[in-house]
């Protein structure tokens, strides 16, 4: 069998071609992952020079919260994709959560705490320090759908500013929804992102300097038991003579597949861990969240950059996070 091809159609073909690659050239597109996301469709960079970009949260009005960190303050992007500043002086506000009262809790990093930071009249401290420790980083938090609040606390690493830091506590906490204190785990390098799954039956922990992201079950009072290595990270790479996945922001869709910010990108897994592909981004992004009305639009924070990604998967509209 010989197969024609008139010029016609092969100029059309190679104009089609030529389009595609000029507008992946351009910017960034999402590559076909099933149920998940139609290739070709555009990343769209919302903004870029922000000071410091983290805790993305779909608010309940379908805009976008984040925190800018090194700027102290919360902002706000609406569907039509105007910023607004949302709360100054968040006192450092990293990783946000919104109850079922619509109170915003935050993880706050300039005098490390838990609470409430928005609305302004409900504003209030649940937790400081851990049996007279001070918290050193939180980092990022979940809700569950009784109220209680698990956390992270990353700890020192030494920096420009820092060199020497106060030895490192790093731990994952829960507060139960009577305000008890409990430490859930203190034996993961860099403790960062933290999500649950759909049913609340496992804990998802980033840990930034491990291979693979963390997985426990979660019992009724929020203890947490089988810490499991639950997915091998493409984003494992020796960066600067050190081995790290970058691992950090989680987010579940209503699938209940998990997406984790990484070096790599956005990487998704279905519930058994299994890859199901990878968003590249131009900034490796540092944290993920889905929001808009119908939860379709995954945001990425990172590097000062705020990216909005259609996607064909929805995330759990019966909460926030």
């Amino acid at each position: 069998m010989v197969l024609k091809i008139t010029h016609a159609k092969l100029f059309s073909a190679l104009g089609a071609l030529a389009l595609a690659t000029a507008v992946q050239a351009d910017e960034p597109v999402t590559p076909p992952i099933p149920g998940v996301a139609a290739g070709g469709v555009v990343i769209e960079l919302i903004k870029d020079g922000f000071k410091g970009t983290e805790g993305p949260l779909g608010y309940s009005d379908g805009s976008l919260l984040f925190t800018e960190t090194n700027a102290n303050r919360i902002v706000r992007i609406a569907p039509d994709n105007s910023i607004s500043t949302f709360v100054e002086n968040s006192n450092g506000a990293n990783g946000l959560a919104l109850n079922n009262s619509g109170e915003i809790i935050a993880v706050q990093t300039l005098k490390p705490q838990v609470g409430i930071v928005y609305p302004f009249d409900k504003q209030k401290i649940f937790v400081e320090n851990f049996e007279g420790t001070p918290f050193q980083r939180p980092n990022d938090v979940v809700l569950d759908k009784s109220g209680g609040i698990f956390f992270t606390d990353s700890g020192t690493r030494p920096s420009k500013e820092t060199p020497n830091p106060p030895a490192s506590h790093p731990g994952v906490f829960y507060i139960t929804p009577a305000g008890q204190l409990k430490r859930l785990a203190n034996d993961i390098e860099r403790p960062n992102g933290i999500q649950l799954s759909k049913d609340e039956k496992v804990l998802y922990v980033a840990n930034t300097l491990g291979e693979h992201i963390l997985a426990y079950d979660v019992g009724a009072d929020g203890a947490i038991s089988n810490r499991r290595n639950f997915a091998r990270l493409d984003g494992w790479k020796n960066e600067d003579s050190a081995w790290s996945s970058g691992a950090d922001g989680l987010a579940v869709d209503d699938a209940d597949r998990l997406y984790v910010a990484s070096n790599s990108g956005i990487e998704v897994f279905n519930s058994k861990g299994e890859a199901q592909g990878i968003i590249p981004l131009p900034k490796k992004p540092q944290n993920i969240a889905f929001a808009g009305t119908d939860k379709n639009i995954l945001y990425a924070v990172g590097r000062g950059s705020v990216y909005k990604i259609p996607l064909l998967a929805h995330g759990i509209k019966e909460r926030a996070k």
